[in-house]
């Protein structure tokens, strides 16, 4: 039978029940001696009740917090994935034979700060230098796209005071892993034991990596005895990794799977934008909201990238139905899609456009 927390009032019954059952005569009002020695008592137990609550929380794996959470994970051995720092390139003008040496601080008009990764000299009027989000910048903020300004902070001669990121953008940076992320991991190590190179240990080496929420494997992908990996990054934007990430992951991967495997390929899947049509009433910017949050939770959850047999399927009964919870909704025509979306091996769903009726 389960245990269930009483409140402060029944345990106030209880106790004044207590005193006027064994102090013949007693009464325990509110305004008298005992009433108040109730309410004492009542609340002591009370605050014990609640801590009580929340270590029995800790129990199991699936509803402890964050440091009991973490302990946890060191038993099993599944340690939190910390922040990755953004890299990529910043291109620099000034005079030939100028020096921007190695650690070179740079900022972003917010804040956010990189510096150099080596030295490099000016050549021809320009630079292009490998630049890395500071540890103290390091997670998705990072992340900026190609063209944006980064000012020296100490101001180098011969040197243009603003480097400008080149082509790719900074990427990579990516956020410490969220405790429900964390707790997930931790119940698919406990429900799925390492097997030597089974299905989910494919999945759960590329989960590992920092910046990856998604993984797929596919066995026999190049034949007997390979398997294939995609995976995306939702945190990030676009959520389908670039070539860099790839690499990241492959690497990790041919390091820590057996060395016996014939070959595992890591790729990134191909995005297929899922634009919607629909009429919704009513038709307000906040319920307009709403609808595309829950269309992007729904490709969150449901998105998956197709194994040639129709993985990948979305169908039009969930696609409604995300319209339907959406807070405010009252009413809704979903033109297009107008069937299941499906796809082709290698394809995932990605929340596209949305043209309101």
């Amino acid at each position: 039978m389960a245990f269930n927390r009483p409140t402060l009032a029944e345990i106030l019954a209880r106790v004044k029940g207590d005193i006027e059952t064994r102090m013949e005569g007693a009464s325990a009002l509110r305004r008298t001696v005992l009433g108040v020695i109730a309410k004492v008592i009542a609340g002591a137990a009370h605050i014990l009740h609640g801590h009580l609550d929340y270590l029995s929380r800790q129990l199991m794996p699936d509803t402890a917090e964050l440091s009991y959470l973490e302990r946890w994970c060191a038993i099993w051995k599944v340690p939190r994935k910390a922040a990755s720092s953004a890299t990529g390139q910043v291109s620099f003008t000034g005079t030939d034979n100028s020096v921007i040496p190695a650690e070179t601080l740079l900022q972003r008009a917010d804040g956010v700060e990189y510096t150099t990764d080596a030295e490099v000299t000016i050549s021809g009027g320009t630079a292009t230098a490998d630049v890395t989000a500071t540890t103290d910048n390091a997670g998705a903020d990072g992340n900026c796209d190609a063209g944006t300004s980064l000012t020296i902070v100490s101001p180098l001669a011969g040197v243009s005071s603003t480097g400008t990121v080149a082509a790719g953008g900074l990427t990579g940076g990516a956020d410490q892993e969220s405790d429900d992320a964390l707790r997930e991991r931790l119940l698919d190590r406990i429900q799925q034991p390492p097997q030597g190179g089974s299905k989910a240990d494919y999945k759960a080496w590329a989960l590992e990596v920092a910046g990856v929420t998604r993984a797929w494997v596919f066995p026999q992908w190049l034949g007997d005895g390979t398997v294939g990996i995609s995976f995306v990054c939702d945190d990030a934007s676009p959520i389908i990794p670039d070539a860099a990430m790839v690499t990241t992951v492959q690497d990790y991967i041919d390091e820590v799977r057996p060395v016996a495997a014939a070959g595992a390929e890591v790729f990134a899947p191909t995005g297929v934008a899922l634009n919607f049509t629909i009429a919704l009433t009513p038709d307000t910017t906040t319920v307009r909201t709403a609808v595309e949050t829950e269309l992007t939770d729904l490709l969150q959850r449901e998105a998956e990238v197709d194994d040639g047999a129709g993985s990948g399927t979305i169908l039009l009964t969930h696609i409604a139905e995300a319209i339907s919870i959406a807070a405010g909704e009252t009413d809704h025509s979903l033109v297009s899609p107008a069937a299941d979306v499906t796809l082709t091996a290698g394809q995932i769903s990605t929340m596209g456009t949305i043209t309101w009726q």
